[in-house]
């Protein structure tokens, strides 16, 4: 048996929600919102390690606006996402993350971009030539980078 967490029903209603006012559907650009069936599915599937994080992001929203966040009237949810913005910490910030990962590899929404739908490598993508120079005060620090642990 996993020990991995799963989200309640009334978690995934509030992931939807956020999603949704993450990232709302655009008729201009022909693009889902975050809260679309097939961005969601991605989301609940590839949580893996995030799950904590989001799970406590998701019951931090519901303890803010008083009852679950998809339960709320629209009007009183960007209230309580002003609120989330400024107290959610690494939690939110989490769940904003993998909301904006997972919206961004569909392919429809890359193809709103002019994006091809491809894998990035073996062929890879050309970057333009950066500003190299903003690396100097890093090199002047000196010593060794070392891994976080």
């Amino acid at each position: 048996m996993s020990d991995q967490l799963s989200l309640t029903l009334r978690q995934r209603d509030d992931l939807r929600t956020i999603a949704a006012m993450i990232i709302p559907a655009s008729d201009e650009y022909k693009v889902p919102g975050a809260d679309d069936d097939i961005i969601q599915a991605d989301i609940i599937a590839t949580l893996g390690r995030d799950t904590k994080q989001v799970v406590a992001a998701l019951d931090h929203l519901a303890r803010l606006a008083g009852m679950p966040l998809a339960d709320l009237e629209p009007a009183a949810r960007d209230g309580v996402a002003q609120q989330f913005r400024i107290s959610g910490g690494v939690a939110a910030a989490t769940l904003v993350r993998v909301v904006l990962q997972c919206y961004y590899r569909d392919d429809r929404v890359l193809r709103s971009l002019g994006l091809e739908l491809r894998a990035p490598f073996p062929k890879g993508h050309v970057l333009p030539d950066g500003d190299w120079s903003l690396l100097d005060p890093v090199k002047a620090r000196g010593g060794s980078l070392k891994r976080a642990p």
